[in-house]
C-alpha cells in the first residue's frame, strides 16, 4: 500500500490558519472528521493528546507527527497541513514546526497500513523532500511529490558484518510504535553510514519486531543501542555494552549513540539490575526519582479515588450510620465504609510504596518496600512515611544487587527469589521500625503538646494552626495531631477548635479541584479527571485525595494547600463557628453551631486561595 492511498485531496490543508499546537490539531482532526475518516471525533482528539502528554511529536527539522492508534478511527488516514509562518510545537530542537502529518490508525489495523504509515515518518528524515513539499501549490501537486519519492526509495541492506571494523547494534521502540519507532531507525541507519560504521537496527513497532538481532550479531557487535520508550527484551545483551536512552534520543543525538556504542564508553549491562547509563540517560536532573515517584502514584491513586468516593457515599445514609452502635445505623453504609475506609485506604501507603520501590530495583524491590509501606501506615508514619519507604525499599535492593554481583553464576537464580526478598525486607523493615518510625511517632507527641498548651487564648491564630496542620501531610502524623486535639476539645465541650480542623481539612482537595477546572492549562488531562474526584472527597472532609497531585509536585501543591487550609481555619475562628460532630464535611455543615452560611464561605474562601497559589505556581503544562 501507498502513503498517497491513506492520504487524500480531502485530507490536505496547504495553508493552515492556526497559530498554536492546540489549533493545529484542532484543525487536522476536523479535517480528518470531515473527510469521513472518524468514528468519534473527540475520542480521537482524547487519543491524540494522550500521545502527545508522553512527549511531544514535534520531531525537529520543523516537521511533526502526531499520531494515534484508537476505536475512533473508521479507517487508517493522513492528514497533512502546512504553516507557512510556523507555530510552536514543543518539537525536539526547539524550532517551529511548519509541515505536520497526522496518522489515524485503525486499532486493529493490518501490518500493510501500518508500514505505510511509518515509512512516511521515514522519508520525512530526507531534506530534499521537506522542501519539495513545501513548494507544493495544490493538493495533487503535493500527492504527486509523495508518489515520486515513495518510488524512488528502496530499501538498504546491512553490509556484512565482516566488512568493516566497527559493527554495532541498536533498538528502537516507541510505545505507539508508527512513527518515532522508524525514526529512530533511520536516523540511526543514515548518521552510521556517514561516520563509516556498520550499524543493524531492529524495530518493535506496531507490526511487531522486524529486522531482528541474531545470537550471532550480539557477539560480534562491538556495542549496543537501546532507544526505547517502552519494554524490550533485554536479557539477551547479559554482558554487552549497552546503552539505554529513550527513543526521542536516538532522533535527535545519534552521532553521540553511535560514538559511545561503537567506542566501548558504555556500561556491562547485566539484566538483573539497572545499567549505569540507564540511571544517567533517564535520571539525570532528578528526572529518574520523579519517574519512581510517578510509578508510585499512579498505580495508589485507584486506591485514593475508589476509597475515598465509597467513604463520601456512605456519610449521605448519616454520619454515623455506619456503627452499629449507632441509632442510624444502615448496614449498606457500613459495607461501604468498611471497604472504603478499613480496606482501600488502608492499602493506599503501601501500594505507593510497593511501586516506587518497583521502579527503583524491579520486581525484587517491590516487596521490601511494600512492607515497609505497611510499617509506615500502620504505624502512624503516614504517606510520608510511605515516601521513605519505598525509595528505601528500593535503594536498598539495589545495594544489595551491587554486593551480590560478585557471586558465582551458579547462585545466580537463588537472587530473586531468596537473598533480596530475605534481605531486602529485614533491612527495610528495621530501618523503618528502628529509625524512621520513631521520630515521626515523636514528632506527633510533640505537636499535641504544643496545641494542647497553646489553648485558645487566641483564637483566630489558633484556627490558623490548626487549618494549616490539616494541610502538610494530609492525613499522616501533624494531620492527626490537629485531629486527635480537635475530638479532645470536643470532649471537653469546646467545639470551635474541630470546626477550623474540618475546614481546614477540607480545603486542600476542593482548592486542587478548583485549580484543574480553572486553570486547565497547568494539569494534564489524567490530573483534571482526577481533580473532579477531589470535589467529592473534598465535600467529604478526605483530606487524602489531594495526596497524588501533592506527592507529585509538592513543593508548590503543600504551600498552596496550607495556606489555603490556614485561611480557611482563621475564618472558622473568626465566625466563631462550632461543630458537635467529628466528620462529615459538608454533610453536618447544617449543625455547626453559629452561622452555617458564614462556615462555608470560610471553606470556599479558602479553597479559591489554594487554587490561586496554585496557578501563579505551577507551570504550563507542554
Amino acid at each position: 500500500m501507498k502513503i498517497t492511498e491513506l492520504l487524500s485531496s480531502d485530507t490536505i490543508i496547504l495553508n493552515l490558519t492556526a497559530a498554536s499546537k492546540a489549533e493545529v490539531l484542532d484543525e487536522l482532526i476536523n479535517k480528518l472528521n470531515d473527510a469521513g475518516k472518524l468514528v468519534d471525533k473527540e475520542e480521537f482528539k482524547n487519543a491524540i493528546w494522550a500521545r502527545e502528554n508522553q512527549f511531544s511529536t514535534g520531531v525537529g527539522d520543523g516537521v511533526a507527527i502526531p499520531h494515534a492508534k484508537t476505536s475512533a478511527v473508521k479507517s487508517s488516514a493522513l492528514a497533512f497541513g502546512y504553516s507557512a509562518n510556523g507555530v510552536d510545537y514543543d518539537a525536539l530542537d526547539g524550532k517551529p514546526v511548519n509541515i505536520i502529518f497526522m496518522i489515524a490508525g485503525e486499532e486493529n489495523a493490518d501490518n500493510e497500513h501500518l508500514e505505510t504509515l511509518s515509512r512516511l515518518s521515514v522519508l520525512l528524515m530526507n531534506e530534499d523532500f521537506r522542501n519539495r513539499l513545501v513548494t507544493a501549490k495544490t493538493e495533487d501537486e503535493l500527492l504527486s511529490i509523495i508518489d515520486k519519492e515513495e518510488n524512488k526509495e528502496s530499501e538498504e541492506q546491512v553490509t556484512d558484518v565482516t566488512e568493516k571494523e566497527r559493527f554495532i547494534l541498536a533498538v528502537t521502540a516507541c510505545p505507539t510504535g508508527i512513527a518515532h519507532t522508524y525514526m529512530a531507525e533511520d536516523s540511526l541507519k543514515n548518521r552510521a553510514k556517514e561516520m563509516g560504521i556498520n550499524i543493524k537496527v531492529e524495530t518493535n513497532g506496531s507490526v511487531g519486531i522486524k529486522n531482528g538481532l541474531t545470537k550471532d550479531e550480539i557477539e560480534k557487535a562491538d556495542g549496543i543501542i537501546v532507544a526505547a520508550d517502552k519494554q524490550v527484551e533485554m536479557s539477551r545483551f547479559e554482558g554487552k555494552k549497552v546503552v539505554i536512552v529513550p527513543v526521542a534520543k536516538a532522533i535527535k543525538s545519534a552521532e553521540e549513540l553511535i560514538n559511545k556504542a561503537a567506542n566501548g564508553d558504555a556500561p556491562i549491562y547485566h539484566h538483573t539490575q539497572k545499567s549505569e547509563d540507564e540511571s544517567s540517560e533517564k535520571s539525570s536532573s532528578g528526572a529518574g526519582i520523579y519517574k519512581h515517584l510517578m510509578n508510585g502514584v499512579s498505580n495508589m491513586l485507584p486506591f485514593v479515588v475508589g476509597g475515598g468516593i465509597l467513604i463520601a457515599i456512605s456519610f449521605i445514609f448519616g454520619i454515623k450510620a455506619y456503627d452499629p452502635h449507632s441509632a442510624s445505623y444502615n448496614p449498606f453504609a457500613k459495607l461501604l465504609m468498611d471497604i472504603g475506609s478499613n480496606n482501600a485506604f488502608k492499602l493506599m501507603v503501601p501500594v505507593l510504596a510497593g511501586f516506587i520501590g518497583l521502579s527503583i530495583a524491579d520486581r525484587p524491590g517491590f516487596a521490601p518496600a511494600m512492607v515497609g509501606g505497611y510499617i509506615a501506615a500502620t504505624s502512624g508514619a503516614g504517606f510520608l512515611g510511605g515516601l521513605v519507604a519505598g525509595f528505601l525499599g528500593g535503594y536498598c535492593v539495589l545495594l544489595l544487587k551491587k554486593i551480590f554481583d560478585k557471586l558465582p553464576k551458579s547462585l545466580e537464580g537463588i537472587k530473586p527469589v531468596l537473598l533480596y526478598p530475605l534481605l531486602g525486607i529485614f533491612i527495610t523493615g528495621a530501618i523503618m521500625l528502628l529509625i524512621v518510625v520513631k521520630p515521626l511517632n515523636e514528632l506527633n507527641l510533640l505537636v499535641s503538646h504544643l496545641l494542647n498548651s497553646m489553648g485558645t487564648t487566641n483564637k483566630v491564630l489558633l484556627g490558623l494552626v490548626l487549618g494549616g496542620m490539616m494541610a502538610i501531610d494530609m492525613g499522616g502524623p501533624i494531620n492527626k495531631a490537629a485531629f486527635t486535639f480537635g475530638i479532645a476539645m470536643i470532649g471537653a465541650g469546646n467545639y470551635t477548635p474541630h470546626a477550623a480542623i474540618m475546614a481546614g481539612g477540607m480545603v486542600p482537595p476542593l482548592g486542587v479541584a478548583i485549580a484543574t477546572t480553572i486553570f486547565k492549562n497547568k494539569f494534564t488531562d489524567k490530573q483534571r479527571d482526577a481533580g473532579k474526584t477531589c470535589y467529592i472527597m473534598g465535600a467529604a472532609f478526605i483530606t487524602e485525595g489531594v495526596i497524588p497531585f501533592a506527592a507529585e509536585d509538592p513543593a508548590r501543591v503543600i504551600p498552596a494547600a496550607i495556606a489555603g487550609s490556614a485561611v480557611a481555619g482563621a475564618l472558622s475562628m473568626a465566625f466563631n463557628i462550632g461543630l458537635p460532630a467529628p466528620h462529615g464535611g459538608i454533610f453536618v455543615v447544617p449543625i455547626v453551631y453559629g452561622n452555617p452560611l458564614l462556615y462555608l464561605l470560610a471553606i470556599i474562601i479558602g479553597s479559591l486561595v489554594t487554587a490561586a497559589i496554585l496557578g501563579l505556581l505551577k507551570k504550563t503544562v507542554k
